[in-house]
Formats: structure tokens, C-alpha cells, sequence
């Protein structure tokens, strides 16, 4: 038997289906759909019911699968152990990352690592929604969340603190006084990330305050979306100083509250919890570390 074939099985599982798992292993669809064929010959059995929408395990597949699923991923994991050890970055590194992240930071550093080191591929996904932990197998993970309960199987690493204010369009504010409390921002619409509940302020005395944004104009976990609708006078955006650097430069947004200060974008880094860390995603994240020095 060619045990290439179970690994095979194994991974179009695992993917939830041929296209998926092909563009994953970077292997035609076709190679893939022959080795399963050809286990099927082999065992005289029926592995997957294949439909134009869904991939189902037949019994005697979930049995194989069950069985054979945990020794190939094991053996797979051993088998990137030992790559890990060696220095040569290549092959290919797949990132996610929160699009405001992913444009304005990761980016250039993804370009330089590329122009230095011709054999790696990158694929940088910018997620609007929150990502799911590793279920399309990325090697890095980067996220606004601490995940304090994510699997054993992660390790987080915290890379950034991003500083944040907020920005609205001199139109909203024309006939208004400067805001000199972040609680006078209710009168005004407001322009809310997916997630955002409330929007926490420190100042130099270190007083706290809290603004309720349950109900914004406003909600979008895209920054671009926020971004614009703010240009375009429609609320107060809470965005990442860097990301709107140029709209405030162009004259197109200004900052509130000069006295306070925002609670900052935290990005954590989160890894799959292999023993060894591959060359590749050890050297993605020495070059952002370096790039970080440069903003905080």
C-alpha cells in the first residue's frame, strides 16, 4: 500500500474537502482524488460520499479515519520538528491577521522577508472577522484577543501595543467646543468596531473613564469601512494612530481629546504549540519585533 494515499485521506478530511486541502498542500486536486481512488481500490471500500456541496465519511471512512488521522498528524508534526532545525527559510508561511493589522504592519515586513529570501512564499490572509484558531492551518495567527482559554495545542506570544485615538472630520465638529471629556463624546455618533462595547480612557492623572458604544451609527470590524465613513463626517472613529496618519495629515480627520488617552490595540501572535518553531515563522517574527521597536 502507498501510505502517501492515507496521508492523503487523512488531510481532505481534515480540510473538509479536495479544493481546500488542495490549495493547502499546494497539490493538484486531481493527485488528490487519485490517491483517495486508488485506497478505496485497495480496501475494497467506499471511504467518501462526494457531493457538488458537501464531503461525507462513509462508516468504513470515519473507522479509517479515526484511526489513522492521529499517527499521520503526529507524524507530520515530528517531520516540521525536524525541518524547524534547520535555517533555511522556505516553502511557503500562511499568516491571518485583522485587516488593520494585517495592511499596515505586517505587510512591509512580509515584502522584505520575501525580497530576502527568494524560496519563501507567503500567504497573508486579512480577516474583517474574527479568525478561527487554525482551522485553515495557518503557521501564525494574529489577534486582539488574548485567547487566556485557547487549546493547550497554542502558544501566545504578545508582539504589539498599538496606539489608538480618536478621529472625526473637522465637518462633525464645525460650531462645536473641543471636547474636554471622553463622556461628552455621546453626543455625537459614533463609529464602533465588531466588538466594541465600550471604548476605555486613561488620563495623566490616571482618572479612567468609559464610553457605552452598544449602539453606535456605525458598527463594522473593517477599519477601512470606519475609516471612511469618519472622513466622510459620519461619526467618531476609534482607529489606530497609524492607520489614519495619513487622512490627519491630509487635513481629513483630527484627534480628540487631547488630555486622554486610549486604551491600545494589544495584537498577540499565536503559534501552534510544536516543540520547534520552523525558521520561516522564527524570523516573521524577529523582523516584526524589530519594526514594533520602531512604533511603540
Amino acid at each position: 500500500m502507498n501510505w502517501d494515499d492515507f496521508d492523503a485521506f487523512c488531510q481532505v478530511v481534515d480540510h473538509g474537502g479536495f479544493s481546500a486541502a488542495a490549495r493547502a498542500l499546494e497539490r493538484p486536486k486531481s493527485s488528490l482524488s487519485a490517491s483517495v481512488a486508488r485506497l478505496e481500490a485497495a480496501l475494497n471500500a467506499r471511504l467518501l460520499e462526494r457531493t457538488t456541496r458537501q464531503l461525507r465519511l462513509t462508516e468504513a471512512g470515519e473507522s479509517l479515519y479515526r484511526d489513522m488521522a492521529r499517527p499521520f498528524a503526529q507524524l507530520r508534526e515530528r517531520a516540521l520538528d525536524a525541518l524547524a532545525q534547520g535555517e533555511t527559510v522556505q516553502g511557503t508561511l500562511r499568516i491571518a491577521a485583522p485587516y488593520e493589522f494585517g495592511a499596515h504592519h505586517l505587510a512591509p515586513v512580509a515584502c522584505r522577508v520575501m525580497r530576502e529570501h527568494p524560496q519563501l512564499k507567503i500567504h497573508l490572509d486579512v480577516e474583517h472577522a474574527r479568525v478561527a484558531l487554525f482551522e485553515r492551518h495557518y503557521d501564525i495567527v494574529f489577534s486582539a484577543i488574548a485567547h487566556g482559554l485557547a487549546p493547550a495545542s497554542v502558544v501566545t506570544r504578545r508582539m504589539y501595543s498599538l496606539e489608538r485615538g480618536v478621529f472625526a472630520a473637522p465637518s462633525l465638529l464645525a460650531g462645536r467646543e473641543a471636547l474636554a471629556h471622553p463622556e461628552e463624546l455621546a453626543a455625537l455618533p459614533l463609529l464602533a468596531g465588531a466588538d466594541d462595547q465600550e471604548w476605555a480612557f486613561t488620563d495623566a492623572a490616571a482618572a479612567t473613564a468609559e464610553v457605552d458604544v452598544r449602539n453606535p451609527r456605525l458598527r463594522s470590524g473593517n477599519a477601512q469601512v470606519r475609516l471612511r465613513a469618519a472622513v466622510a463626517g459620519l461619526g467618531v472613529a476609534r482607529i489606530t494612530a497609524t492607520f489614519c496618519a495619513e487622512a490627519v495629515a491630509r487635513g481629513e480627520l483630527v484627534p480628540l481629546l487631547a488630555d486622554w488617552r486610549c486604551e491600545p490595540l494589544k495584537m498577540h501572535a499565536l503559534l501552534p504549540g510544536r516543540r520547534l518553531v520552523a525558521a520561516k515563522v522564527r524570523l516573521f517574527l524577529d523582523l516584526l519585533e524589530q519594526e514594533a521597536s520602531g512604533v511603540l
